[in-house]
């Protein structure tokens, strides 16, 4: 994969958490604060709690942060896949997401 094609798939993901964030809090009371800043994506729940996602531009990977620990995601030609086989990054959101919120919550793309 190209640095191109990296960022290009990178945004991708970054604009479907924005979008996700926003579709949820329509949806539901869980009132997610989400900040981007560049490559960063910051979700904020009502309990303060919090989950970082941030682009890794040198190892062509997305990190994610949240309460339970970090993970890893490298784009695999369909999916962002974590690196040590905890599975899909949309998956894994929602799970973590879900969570931190007390509630269930479903991110996509």
């Amino acid at each position: 994969m190209t640095d191109l094609e990296f960022l290009d798939q990178a945004e991708r993901l970054l604009a479907g958490v924005e979008a996700s964030c926003d579709r949820i809090n329509d949806e539901s009371d869980a009132d997610i604060d989400n900040q981007r800043v560049g490559g960063m994506v910051t979700l904020t729940f009502a309990n303060r709690s919090q989950i970082v996602i941030n682009l890794q531009k040198p190892l062509h990977e997305v990190w994610l942060a949240a309460r339970c620990g970090g993970f890893h995601y490298k784009f695999d030609g369909q999916s962002w896949q974590d690196t040590k086989g905890q599975g899909e990054f949309w998956q894994s959101l929602s799970r973590y997401a879900s969570e931190q919120a007390g509630q269930g919550l479903s991110f996509s793309s």
